[in-house]
Parts: C-alpha cells; sequence; structure tokens
C-alpha cells in the first residue's frame, strides 16, 4: 500500500501506549497521519511510545483516563477535534482481559470487562461521530479477537465482549454509512505481545502448531493491516470482519 495513504488524516487511537496499539500510532504515524492515542493506566508505557514517535520524526496527542468513563471520553475527543477541526479515524483498540474460568469469574470481573471492551467502544464511537456525521466522512475500526471466530478455549467474558462487537460493527456500519463514514472489524490471532504473553506456554506451542503459519504474529503486521483498512484503499469495505490469525 501506498506509504503515504494516511497523509493528513486525523486518527484517534485508544489503548495506544502499548502492544498493538503502540504499533498501531506508529504505523499511522509513519504514512503521514497526525495521531492521537488514549491510555488508561501506564505512563512509562505512553511515554515511550511518545519517544518512538519523537525519534520517527512525529508528535501525538496523548489522553490519559478510562474509555468507559463518559466524561473523559467527551472531553478528549471534543477538545482534539477543535484543535485538529474534525477527526478522520477512530481506532477502538482499548481493551482488557483476565485468564479465569467462569467458576472463579466475579460479577465485577465480568462488569471490567464489558465496560471497557464493549462500553468503552460504544462510547467512543458515539463521541467520534458526533463529529464524523457534521464532515460526512470517516473510518471507525473496531478491535475485536479470533476468539469470537473460531471455537477455541478463550475466557468467557472476553469472548463475549469481543463477540459483542462484531454486532456492533455491522448495526453501526448500516446507521452512519449514508454520511459517508466506513466502519469495520479487525480480529487479531495471537501476538507476540499482549494477551499471549498471559497464556501458559503450552497454549502457545498449541497456537502455533495448528496455525497454517506456525508461528506467532505481530503488532507490527497487525498495525499495518488497520491502517489499509481505515484508508481510502479499502473505501469500499463498511461492516466487514477480516480475521488475521496466521491461518488457524
Amino acid at each position: 500500500m501506498n506509504p503515504q495513504s494516511l497523509e493528513g488524516k486525523r486518527c484517534l487511537i485508544t489503548g495506544g501506549s502499548r502492544g498493538l496499539g503502540r504499533a498501531i500510532v506508529l504505523s499511522f504515524a509513519r504514512r503521514g497521519a497526525k495521531v492521537a492515542f488514549t491510555y488508561s493506566n501506564d505512563d512509562d508505557d505512553a511515554a515511550e511510545t511518545e519517544r518512538l514517535l519523537s525519534e520517527a520524526g512525529s508528535a501525538a496527542r496523548v489522553y490519559k483516563g478510562s474509555v468507559s468513563d463518559a466524561s473523559h471520553v467527551k472531553a478528549c475527543v471534543d477538545t482534539l477535534a477543535t484543535e485538529w477541526k474534525g477527526l478522520d479515524v477512530l481506532v477502538n483498540n482499548a481493551g482488557i482481559t483476565q485468564i479465569l474460568p467462569i467458576s472463579l469469574l466475579e460479577e465485577a470481573d465480568w462488569d471490567l470487562v464489558m465496560d471497557t471492551n464493549v462500553k468503552g467502544t460504544y462510547l467512543m464511537s458515539r463521541a467520534v461521530l458526533r463529529h464524523m456525521i457534521r464532515q460526512k466522512s470517516g473510518a471507525i475500526l473496531n478491535i475485536g479477537n479470533f476468539a469470537s471466530e473460531r471455537i477455541i478455549e478463550a475466557p468467557v467474558h472476553y469472548a463475549a465482549s469481543k463477540s459483542a462487537l462484531r454486532g456492533l460493527t455491522e448495526a453501526l456500519a448500516r446507521e452512519v454509512g449514508r454520511y459517508g463514514i466506513r466502519v469495520n472489524l479487525l480480529a487479531p490471532g495471537l501476538l507476540t505481545e499482549g494477551m499471549a504473553m498471559g497464556l501458559p506456554q503450552h497454549r502457545q506451542k498449541e497456537y502455533v502448531n495448528h496455525s497454517a503459519m506456525h508461528r506467532l504474529g505481530s503488532p507490527k503486521e497487525l498495525a499495518d493491516i488497520a491502517a489499509f483498512l481505515v484508508s481510502e484503499e479499502a473505501s469500499f469495505m463498511a461492516g466487514a470482519k477480516l480475521v488475521a490469525d496466521g491461518g488457524l
């Protein structure tokens, strides 16, 4: 794809301080985008992402807070849209999981994962769409997970939250397509950073053995796919679910 395919695009990435989120921030910046990212807790990781951007000759606006906090979301989006005079791209990447069987799953655990992974996507999308609808253009990319596409062993509340994003993506794409706004979903497989690192080694080996590529994916590989999905090169993709799991 064109290395300048996101030139001038105003992009907001949630959960952008590390892992896949950081890779998306860097990938978009390399393609000429103006980037902003949110994060919830780790100041050191956020600072490292800023440092990497600076080394690459770019800079980011950074916002700390939870995507499940409606007041934080509104303040972040409205401030950014005012400074940039609009927003072109939202990537709903922020998400959490816990490796817990349902017998040990407390109600608070369920609420935490659903609030971050699903409610956070709703709040961010709602806030951004108020600006995208006005400008009659935009792209929203939701980051799902292969666990919602394949019958595998995964934490129940995590799989449920990522499956919910499938329905949200399809319904939202139909609702806002008339305004020139595209909504799609990217479902990564296990990566060399993130959820896979919380799995026992034998689970990671099982994944590698059963996948066509016989390896885990890298955040950069998925970030480059994300860049394509929000670019004009994917202009006829809406409500789509793209699984990139190495051929599981």
